[in-house]
């Protein structure tokens, strides 16, 4: 590249910087398509958006797609790991937060849920993408979020178990109950999804508190 640039009459440096503006353009390219996915999935669907239509809103050539994806479906994964991920962080700052210990169960669930809730519906387009969108996609998709649900299924049985021996909910395996929690937490957040208006992050995080309690066999 740099040579084909001089060879035309262009100065080394200005070919140099040429190249490094490229290669600044294309690290921008993954950013770029995220963007763009979050967009248009929100907006048209998933099953409604081309790798074209994806290209064009972000400014990026057709064949920047491959070269940061691997398929439409990789980039909608990675749309769903960043809600994902911010929901965990959130959780995980709230649970080492002071007084967490001290908590009430309800309490302590009413501050997780909402922090959690907080933080994967803060950008609606996103909330839509992760909790919407991704259902029904593929079998890889599919896989993809029991993977996720399994590790919150672990979290919360932690939490159950906790609140068991504290002699705040009821005795006995809180695995099942806590499977239907996870459920019942992507149903809610795809409620929202839906209606983003009308399903509020305060009503949300106290329909997922109370839920939580009754299954768990809170008095």
């Amino acid at each position: 590249m740099v040579d084909a640039l001089v060879s035309r009459g262009t100065g080394t440096g200005e070919a140099v910087g040429t190249v490094h503006a490229i290669a600044e353009d294309r690290a921008q390219w993954r950013g770029r398509l995220l963007r763009a996915g979050r967009a248009l999935f929100a907006a048209y669907g998933y099953a409604n958006t081309t790798v074209e239509q994806l290209c064009a809103e972000a400014k990026v050539p057709v064949r920047a797609f491959s070269q940061q994806f691997t398929s439409r479906e990789a980039l909608l994964i990675a749309l769903y790991d960043e809600v994902a991920t911010r929901g965990l962080r959130a959780s995980e700052a709230v649970l080492l937060s002071d007084g967490m210990d001290e908590c009430s169960t309800e309490e302590r669930f009413r501050r997780l849920f909402d922090a959690y809730v907080r933080a994967v519906t803060d950008d609606p387009r996103g909330a839509r993408v992760a909790f919407v969108e991704v259902l029904g996609v593929s079998r890889t998709v599919d896989d993809h979020l029991a993977m996720w649900r399994r590790m919150w299924s672990e979290f919360l049985t932690c939490e159950a178990e906790r609140a068991a021996e504290r002699g705040e909910v009821g005795d006995g395996d809180q695995r099942v109950a806590v499977m239907v929690m996870t459920h019942s937490v992507d149903e809610l957040l795809a409620h929202h999804g839906r209606r983003p208006r009308q399903v509020t992050p305060d009503w949300l995080t106290d329909e997922l508190t109370r839920l939580s309690l009754i299954m768990l066999g809170s008095p």
